[in-house]
């Protein structure tokens, strides 16, 4: 099963249903899907899916899923790595009305270049992305502490630290 997720952000991103649909319809997807729609106004005729779901219903179905496919939201990011869910992602862009700017472009350039997420800009992307989703293995991310630690004091105290 792939789990599709759009968040919680209260725009709609009809553009990604609406093609994750297109391609359940002409058998680009051949597994069953499910999907959390939020506020989209385009209501997918082949899968099923749930406006929002409660926390629990969430977990579960994200558990269960083989494949993630989702926006670029940070959150829904990080769940699939820490479940080692394959995911693909396609990121809300402004200039399609679907967020107040382009954070989640950078977001999904960051992670596809980390190697942690496939992606998808436009929904031609999407159908080719799809094929590699069963076989992705996402890129294990390292936590580097003493760099995080760093970078915080530089931007608390405005001086550059060398390495």
């Amino acid at each position: 099963m792939i789990f599709l997720t759009l968040g919680t952000c209260p725009i709609a991103f009809d553009r990604l249903v609406e093609a994750v649909d297109s391609l359940v319809a002409d058998g680009s997807i051949k597994d069953e899907v499910f999907a959390q729609v939020g506020v989209c106004t385009y209501k997918p005729k082949h899968f099923k899916y749930a406006d929002m779901m409660a926390k629990n219903d969430f977990d579960s179905t994200f558990e269960k899923a083989e494949g993630v496919i989702g926006h670029a939201g940070v959150g829904t990011i990080l769940m699939a790595l820490e479940n080692d869910k394959p995911l693909l992602i396609m990121p809300r862009m402004k200039k399609y009305k679907e967020h107040v700017n382009d954070h989640q472009v950078a977001t999904a350039q960051y992670f596809d270049k980390e190697g942690s997420a496939l992606v998808a800009y436009t929904t031609e992307d999407l159908a080719l992305k799809i094929a590699e989703l069963a076989t992705f293995v996402p890129k294990k991310r390292v936590i580097q502490a003493e760099a995080i630690s760093r970078r915080i004091g530089e931007f608390l105290t405005g001086v550059s630290q060398a390495s």
